[in-house]
């Protein structure tokens, strides 16, 4: 059984804006580093069969390659999640939402939010509020969506791309 995710990875002018960013030392913070760094589009959660996953990505509608637009400020998510909003990648989530319906989770049941996670909090008291604001800006055309599988680990989460499927253009 694998846990599996489907996302867009950033090319490596914009990741290497993202690790311009200043990353304060605070207590109960984990950064997250270039490795992992990508805009989930599904989370598919624990799947039995890899396979089934990566069928239903090659029968997705076809979608025009978007333009991903990194930024504008670093935000939050509550006191937990410090990130880099990430728009444009809507309709793609919409079409993989649509293709991997009878796979995994079922989708969510609220509006797709794209973001890059720069660090998590682990308990409620870390205080990121002073992390937020700074300016990073980017554009990039998508020109594929990944199945990934997430192994997770003490040291935090392992990425390996098991898929790759070229979008429209």
């Amino acid at each position: 059984m694998a846990r599996l995710f489907v996302a867009v990875w950033p090319p490596a002018e914009i990741l290497d804006r993202v690790a311009a960013l200043p990353r304060a030392q605070v207590d109960g913070l984990r950064w997250t580093d270039r490795r992992q760094w990508h805009v989930t589009l599904r989370f598919l959660g624990r799947v039995d069969d890899v396979a089934s996953a990566a069928a239903a990505l090659e029968g997705m509608d076809p979608v025009s390659r978007p333009e991903a637009v990194l930024g504008r400020t670093v935000g939050r998510f509550g006191r937990r999640v410090v990130h880099v909003p990430v728009s444009g990648l809507e309709g793609v989530a919409d079409a993989v939402a649509s293709a991997t319906a009878d796979v995994g989770l079922p989708p969510e049941d609220r509006p797709f939010t794209g973001h890059l996670t720069l660090a998590r909090a682990k308990g409620t008291e870390a205080d990121i509020g002073a992390l937020t604001g700074g300016v990073i800006t980017g554009r990039w055309t998508v020109d594929e969506v990944c199945l990934v599988e997430s192994r997770l680990s003490a040291a935090g989460a392992d990425y390996a791309v098991v898929g790759r499927f070229p979008l429209g253009s």
